[in-house]
């Protein structure tokens, strides 16, 4: 009995070592994108700020470098003359909406729909080709207004900001 145990453990253990290195042969690190980019470098320029919302710039800048870098597949550059392409990007719009009210009072709105829009121009400094001009990118989070506006948009703001540069 414990020969046929030991004859069938060994091929069975040895097909499952083949099976796992197999599926870890084609296994990438990075993102699941595929090909390459027209660029390898890029400049993500200051944020233009036409909305009424000052403190979204170094939020959304930050995020968006942060997304780059994550990527792995272009390098970040400090200054214009070192890149292939440059992202300048314009926060044009912060609304906020009302969705829900308080029952007793509909004066009273407590739940938001938060929405950042900014336009994205990419222009590859090598050729002067824009790769794209002035695309709309708009994100909405709700917020709930429990302990006042203003914290709550706050805490909200970079998660607006990653769920921007994540497109």
């Amino acid at each position: 009995m414990t020969g046929k145990l030991i004859r069938f453990a060994v091929p069975a253990g040895f097909a499952t070592l083949v099976f796992i290195l197999t599926g870890c042969a084609n296994y990438q690190l990075g993102t699941a994108a595929e090909g390459s980019l027209a660029f390898q470098s890029i400049y993500v320029a200051p944020i233009k700020n036409t909305a009424a919302s000052p403190q979204s710039s170094a939020l959304l800048s930050r995020e968006i470098r942060h997304g780059f870098a994550q990527d792995g597949r272009v390098q970040l550059a400090s200054n214009p003359a070192q890149a292939d392409a440059i992202l300048e990007i314009e926060l044009t719009d912060r609304d906020r909406t009302f969705t829900s009210v308080q029952p007793t009072d509909t004066a009273l709105a407590r739940k938001f729909d938060l929405t950042l829009t900014v336009l994205a121009t990419l222009t590859h400094q090598r050729t002067g080709k824009i790769l794209f001009a002035d695309r709309e990118i708009e994100v909405t989070r709700q917020i709930f207004m429990d302990g006042g506006q203003s914290p709550a948009e706050d805490q909200v703001m970079p998660q607006l900001a990653a769920a921007l540069a994540d497109r």
